[in-house]
């Protein structure tokens, strides 16, 4: 004998469910989910009894684009697990955190992925603001935000057409030379980022141009061979300071453009036999959470509040007013530890 079939799982109600039992057109059940004008006081009880009736549960993402948002917000962020973009995510989130709005990440690690983050991310259809850490955005990009009414608003680049927060990286390389110097240095040499890169980086370029400012104030001739440059990253921070090293007259002290740099710093000068600070002094840059650790000199910048301050603007526009002045940020510190030292 056959046995009965199961009964099937019953269908989850939708919009066009409610607007037929209720004998009206789905845009009047639409008006009446979000509260708009036009729709008589009768229709509106009826239509929100037979919702009540089937059991309807509107959909809040279906809702927000029929409101003309997503109570989303993109953060376009290269190399996003690199330390100095983690503490800007965290003042980010400091900020959205509290909000309606939730947070959609987009990695670049590439350069076929910082031509396309735009095309793909940047779309009012796709996110209410955005937020880009560190990539200055071509005039082709700034046309295409502009076109859509997309508010954005840039972190970690300086003198750019839109909102944004930035530091003065020239003053700072100009600082951390400064350091040296007053250490009694004479012999400075600079590790850093290739000066055309595919991403549009240009922070350590910056700094090179107050480290070259500083020395040549201080009256300091810099040598061709002192400045080293290449793709960012520890092994090459490492490789280009073996090249130092190697040089008849070898710097007594190096500037790194950034803590993670200065960290191949230390590995070169520990695998040439050096001691840091005795042989070499080494100082870097942004004071990420390991370089405490490890006892780095460094210039400290405020990651994590430039990240609550460019979501701070980005807010300020998505609640319906131009953004105000960026917050003010905390000065640049030299940060005194354990590897900078007179020379011997």
């Amino acid at each position: 004998m056959a046995s009965a079939p199961e009964d099937p799982v019953p269908r989850t109600p939708r919009i066009r469910d409610v607007a037929a039992r209720a004998g009206v057109g789905v845009g009047t059940v639409s008006r009446v989910l979000n509260d708009a004008p036009g729709v008589a006081s009768a229709t509106r009880d009826r239509v929100r009894a037979v919702m009540q009736e089937l059991g309807y549960q509107p959909s809040s993402t279906a809702r927000n684009l029929s409101l003309g948002r997503t109570l989303t917000i993109g953060v376009i962020a290269p190399f996003f697990t690199s330390p100095s973009v983690v503490e800007r995510l965290r003042g980010i989130d400091d900020v959205f955190g509290h909000s309606p709005y939730d947070l959609t990440l987009y990695n670049i690690e590439t350069p076929a992925q910082r031509r396309a983050a735009l095309r793909r991310f940047g779309r009012r259809d796709r996110v209410d603001g955005l937020i880009v850490i560190s990539l200055p955005l071509t005039p082709g990009e700034l046309r295409s935000l502009g076109r859509d009414g997309l508010p954005a608003v840039l972190i970690d680049v300086a003198n750019a057409p839109l909102p944004h927060v930035g530091i003065d990286d020239v003053g700072g390389g100009a600082m951390a030379t400064r350091h040296l110097l007053d250490a009694g240095h004479r012999d400075i040499a600079f590790v850093g980022d290739v000066e055309e890169n595919p991403f549009g980086f240009a922070s350590s370029e910056r700094r090179l141009e107050g480290f070259r400012a500083a020395l040549e104030e201080a009256g300091v001739p810099l040598p061709a061979a002192y400045v080293r440059r290449g793709p960012f990253g520890r092994a090459t921070a490492g490789r280009l300071t073996r090249q130092l090293l190697a040089l008849r007259r070898r710097p007594t002290a190096i500037f790194a453009a950034s803590d993670v740099q200065a960290f191949g710093v230390l590995d070169a000068a520990a695998r040439a036999g050096l001691t840091v600070p005795d042989d070499l002094s080494v100082i870097g840059f942004d004071d990420i959470e390991v370089a405490e650790a490890i006892g780095l000199t460094t210039v400290r910048q405020p990651l994590r509040e430039s990240g609550r301050a460019g979501a701070t603007l980005l807010l300020q526009s998505l609640n319906g007013g131009p953004p105000d002045s960026p917050p003010p940020l905390p000065d640049l510190t030299v940060v005194r530890r354990r590897t900078v030292a007179r020379p011997a």
